[in-house]
């Protein structure tokens, strides 16, 4: 057995100084989510679910519950609200009957795009704390360090999957009038 390369000490204040930062950083964040989402008479868990969805494209609860960080009979029960709704619908595949699959309704995929349209950065607790930092370094802050702890944590698929949610906001969206809008399909591309 290798002998540990930290003392309690060191263990102690960064596990504690995570914490505080986390919970500060989360209460700011929910704040400002629950605002975000308000208009639409949407929850935390129901916008993230629409969000796993719509980048999942025909994501398994587990998967959802996976991707979503939460219990297993949260993310049914929160989808099936959204399937009451008309923003889900949920199914089984042929060479899958044990496991239940969630795909966004044309009205759900409306009700996500409008909710990225209507996003105001300057309304963003967590947005406006870090500008100081692009404006200094002409970037936003990666928070590589975070990433990687959170990698260590979940695994790569759950990091996977949370590069390719924000790899499809870059190739899917445009900004026109400071908005960002899914482009219109041509004739050509709904053929």
């Amino acid at each position: 057995m290798s002998e540990k390369q930290y003392s309690m000490k060191e263990a102690m204040v960064f596990t504690q100084r995570i914490a505080q930062l986390s919970k500060a950083l989360w209460k700011s964040i929910e704040k400002d989510w629950q605002q975000w989402i308000k208009p639409f008479d949407l929850n935390i868990n129901e916008h993230h679910i629409l969000w796993i969805a719509y980048h999942l494209n025909g994501a398994s609860i587990s998967d959802v519950a996976k991707f979503g960080v939460m219990h297993v009979s949260t993310a049914f029960n929160f989808s099936k609200k959204l399937e009451e709704r008309g923003l889900l619908q949920f199914s089984k595949k042929e060479n899958d009957k044990r496991n239940t699959y969630i795909q966004l309704t044309a009205e759900g995929e409306d009700v996500l795009l409008q909710l990225m349209e209507t996003y105001e950065p300057n309304g963003n607790a967590v947005f406006s704390g870090a500008l100081p930092l692009r404006e200094l370094y002409g970037k936003f802050p990666d928070i590589i360090e975070m990433m990687a702890i959170v990698r260590n944590i979940y695994g790569d698929d759950f990091m996977e999957i949370f590069e390719r949610s924000f790899h499809n906001i870059e190739s899917e969206f445009i900004e026109e009038d400071g908005k960002l809008r899914k482009p219109k399909k041509t004739e050509q591309e709904l053929a």
